[in-house]
């Protein structure tokens, strides 16, 4: 079954509803992001799948693709301050809330990527690797990957020492050499960092 088909057989079951999926949940900076996206029956995009199984170049034209295609769509953010505050798990949960909330089409029902369930209100299972089975879901990657990657660079420019543009704020051998010449940055997530610092003291 193709992640549009999966999608007319919820769609039979529910009506309609939107996929929702995060991004940015490891890397060491930044903010976590969410998407929500609703598509109408009938509506197919080619290529869409996983955000992380394409290509920048290939997420880029597709996000274009999504956001003139989708009935509705929507992103949510939450911050470096409120991941710190309430630890990563419960902030992409609220990112998913927010990015559902910021629908101007508001469904019954959600499919979520993964096998948490945020507190949307409303009717909703997790589908674990949903990104690839559900094009909703697939969709909804692309959106949250392809704005926060977006975001990543708008940070670069603030703060070039960390090169954010390269790594996404990802782990990468390059972040943590940047991280040992200058030190976190005002986006760095220190509690992702604790565990690095105690094996370099």
């Amino acid at each position: 079954m193709d992640l549009f088909e999966y999608d007319k057989s919820v769609r039979a079951a529910h009506g309609v509803f939107c996929g929702i999926d995060e991004a940015g949940r490891g890397p060491l900076a930044g903010d976590v992001y969410a998407a929500a996206v609703v598509l109408d029956e009938g509506v197919v995009i080619d290529g869409i799948n996983d955000s992380k199984k394409l290509s920048e170049k290939r997420r880029d034209a597709l996000y274009d693709e999504i956001t003139e295609k989708a009935a509705a769509w929507s992103v949510g953010i939450a911050t470096v301050e409120e991941i710190e505050s309430i630890n990563i798990l419960n902030a992409a949960m609220l990112a998913m809330k927010r990015a559902y909330d910021g629908l101007i089409l508001r469904p019954g029902f959600a499919l979520i990527d993964g096998n948490r369930l945020p507190p949307l209100g409303t009717q909703a299972e997790t589908l674990v690797k949903g990104d690839g089975t559900s094009a909703s879901i697939a969709a909804a990657s692309i959106i949250a990957k392809v704005t926060r990657d977006r975001y990543m660079a708008d940070m670069a420019a603030k703060y070039p020492e960390w090169q954010f543009e390269r790594h996404k704020g990802y782990g990468t051998k390059l972040h943590y050499e940047m991280i040992d010449k200058y030190g976190e940055s005002p986006i760095h997530r220190h509690s992702f960092l604790k565990k690095y610092y105690e094996k370099h003291i």
